[in-house]
């Protein structure tokens, strides 16, 4: 479930950049964060590089491939339309 809003704006996260990745390449944000927690604590300059080149990845990716704006149209045009008033189904009771 994405939260709305920019993710490089957004008060809850640090740049948004393990919730775009987990977005773009569809998995649970939570497992890079928690990768990236003990890498902090061996290694935190080249965590903090990586994660700045991560950063850069997905910001490039939002700004080449923008995801495409929903619209009230867009979203009727998805909506399943009625059952005819004289079909055979009947309500499970």
């Amino acid at each position: 479930m994405a939260l709305p809003g920019n993710l490089f704006t957004r008060d809850d996260t640090l740049f948004g950049i393990c919730e775009g990745l987990g977005q773009d390449l569809g998995f649970n944000p939570l497992w890079l964060r928690l990768a990236f927690l003990p890498a902090l604590f061996f290694f935190p300059k080249l965590t903090f590089a990586i994660y700045a080149f991560l950063g850069l990845i997905v910001f490039a990716s939002r700004k080449l491939f923008p995801a495409p704006s929903t619209s009230a149209e867009q979203a009727e045009a998805v909506q399943p339309s009625p059952l005819p008033a004289d079909s055979d189904l009947r309500l499970a009771a």
